[in-house]
C-alpha cells in the first residue's frame, strides 16, 4: 500500500529547502508527498529576500484538506512561523490523531536570516513538543531552544535531554555545525529517553549545503511513514544526506542545493556508506 507524507512548512523559490525540498525527499523514498504551506519566502543560495506567512485560516483549511481525505503516515514540520500558526499545527495532529511526527525546528536560514519569531519559541516547547516522536535541531537551534551554550559532545547530551523531558520522544541533535575538534567527521545524537546513539560520518568540505536540514528530517520522515524504527530510519537520513552533498551540482552563486537523487544516481555508494557509518551507543 501507497505510504503518504505530509510535509507543514515554508515555500523556498529556490527549490532546495522547504517544502520543496521535502516533497522530493518523499518521492525519492517512494512515499506520497502532501503538503500544508505557512509562508511563501522569496529565497535563493544567496539568501532570503522576503518571507509572507499564509493566512492562518489558510493554513488551517490546507490541513483540513489534507486530514480529511488521506491516511497520513507520518509528518513533517519545518518553518511554522509564529505561535498562532504552531496552535493550528498541533490541533491538527490532535484532531486526525496523526502520528510519527518529525519536527525541524527552522529558526535560522543558512544566510542568519530569521525564520522563527521569538514569541514561538515558547509554542514550540510547550506545544508542539509534547506531541513530537522525533525533533532534529542543529546545535544552534538546540542552544536557542534549551539556553545553553552547545560546544561540546557532553553539552549535547545535556541539551538532548533537556528536549527530551520537555516532551519529544526522540531528540536528533546534528553535528554539522560543531565546532571542529581536529576531526574531519560529523557526529549526529540521538537519544530515545534511555540510550544515546551516536552517528558518524566523515565532513564534505562544500558551500552547496542549503536545505541539509529539511532534507534530513524528511528522510527520517519518509522512513518512519515506511514503518522503519527510528534508530534506523536515523542511520538511513544520514546516508541519504551525506550523498546527496557529496554529488551536488553547484546552483546559483551562494549556499548551492543538495543534490536529493544522488541515491539513486549511485546506489552502490549508498551501500557502501551504510557500512561506513560509524554507531554506537552509550
Amino acid at each position: 500500500m501507497q505510504k503518504t507524507a505530509l510535509t507543514i512548512a515554508g515555500s523556498d523559490s529556490g527549490g532546495g529547502a522547504g517544502i520543496q525540498a521535502d516533497l522530493k525527499t518523499f518521492q525519492e523514498h517512494l512515499v506520497f508527498g502532501t503538503s500544508a504551506l505557512t509562508a511563501v519566502t522569496a529565497q535563493n543560495t544567496a539568501g532570503v529576500q522576503g518571507v509572507y506567512p499564509v493566512e492562518t485560516e489558510g493554513l488551517k483549511k490546507q490541513l483540513e484538506s489534507v486530514g480529511s481525505d488521506f491516511q497520513v503516515d507520518a509528518v513533517k514540520t519545518g518553518m511554522l512561523f509564529d505561535a498562532e500558526r504552531i496552535e493550528a499545527v498541533v490541533s491538527a495532529i490532535r484532531q486526525y490523531n496523526w502520528k510519527n511526527i518529525v519536527v525541524d525546528p527552522v529558526m535560522i536560514a543558512k544566510g542568519g536570516d530569521k525564520l522563527l519569531n521569538d514569541e514561538a519559541h515558547t509554542a514550540l516547547i510547550e506545544r508542539l513538543l509534547p506531541v513530537t516522536d522525533v525533533i532534529t535541531p542543529n546545535i544552534p537551534e538546540a542552544e536557542v531552544l534549551t539556553g545553553m551554550e552547545i560546544r561540546t559532545l557532553s553539552e549535547r547530551k545535556k541539551a538532548a535531554e533537556t528536549l527530551y523531558k520537555a516532551g519529544a520522544s526522540n531528540v536528533v541533535i546534528k553535528g554539522g555545525h560543531a565546532e571542529s575538534s581536529g576531526s574531519d567527521s560529523v557526529i549526529d545524537l540521538l537519544f530515545d529517553g534511555s540510550t544515546f546513539t551516536s552517528f558518524e560520518l566523515p565532513r564534505i568540505p562544500s558551500k552547496n549545503t542549503h536545505g541539509t536540514g529539511c532534507t534530513f528530517a524528511a528522510a527520517i520522515t519518509s522512513r518512519l511513514a515506511l514503518g522503519h524504527p527510528v534508530k534506523e530510519a536515523v542511520r538511513h537520513a544520514k546516508v541519504y544526506v551525506q550523498l546527496a552533498i557529496k554529488y551536488t551540482s553547484p546552483l546559483g552563486s551562494g549556499h548551492g542545493p543538495t543534490h536529493h537523487g544522488a541515491h539513486r544516481q549511485f546506489p552502490d555508494k549508498g551501500v557502501e556508506l551504510m557500512e561506513e557509518v560509524r554507531q554506537w551507543e552509550d
